[in-house]
């Protein structure tokens, strides 16, 4: 990053860590990246401009939240039970929804930071009302945002991309409740460079 800064002329403004790998699970390396982007000699990036997503690894939070730094932590969260997410991240047999959300609201009351809830809208998986307005009631009164991404078709997995009319459904259950909302714009479908698919394309190539 910063040779692409020194050498492009580009100047990066906002660093998320997330993707292949669990960022927390490499907590102290994420730290001292942290400190690094942000030092004047580093990248001089703003810790608020910096976002690492986990997929729910609950100590780490609680480590992360005795840092009380100001970077954005996003909760790769995907259902609104533990029926749901066990199923689809086997995290959550080890830290179901329950621990995790406490988590969340005493990270947020340590750090008086918004936490972002990724949640990927699967057909006939978690995408009904029922599950929205169970999501709803969970969320209620927590400083936080929802990040509803459709799902990326992928030819191995039977996931398929709910219809725009249960996304706005979705969205306006979530809206009833106070949660702010937004449905993520997807990019790179068209050329199977979306999540999962680059991966799918380049096994298939081998």
């Amino acid at each position: 990053m910063h040779t692409a800064q020194r050498d492009l002329d580009i100047r990066i403004s906002n660093i998320v860590l997330m993707g292949i790998g669990e960022p927390l699970d490499n907590y102290e390396n994420v730290l001292k990246f942290f400190y690094n982007a942000n030092h004047k000699n580093g990248l001089n990036i703003s810790m608020r401009n910096i976002t690492v997503s986990t997929c729910g690894i609950v100590p780490r939070i609680y480590d992360l939240m005795k840092e009380n730094l100001p970077v954005t932590l996003t909760i790769s969260l995907h259902a609104p039970n533990d029926a749901i997410r066990s199923r689809t991240m086997p995290v959550n047999n080890k830290w179901g929804i329950e621990e995790l959300l406490k988590a969340c609201r005493e990270y947020i009351k340590k750090t008086n930071r918004r936490v972002s809830f990724e949640y990927t809208l699967i057909n006939h998986v978690n995408d009904n009302y029922k599950c929205a307005d169970e999501l709803g009631r969970r969320l209620k009164g927590m400083l936080c945002h929802v990040n509803l991404i459709p799902v990326n078709d992928v030819a191995e997995r039977s996931n398929v991309q709910t219809s725009k009319e249960n996304m706005q459904r979705f969205i306006d259950v979530l809206k009833n409740y106070g949660i702010n909302a937004t449905i993520r714009r997807t990019l790179g479908s068209d050329i199977n460079a979306s999540c999962g698919q680059l991966r799918r394309k380049r096994n298939e190539v081998q």
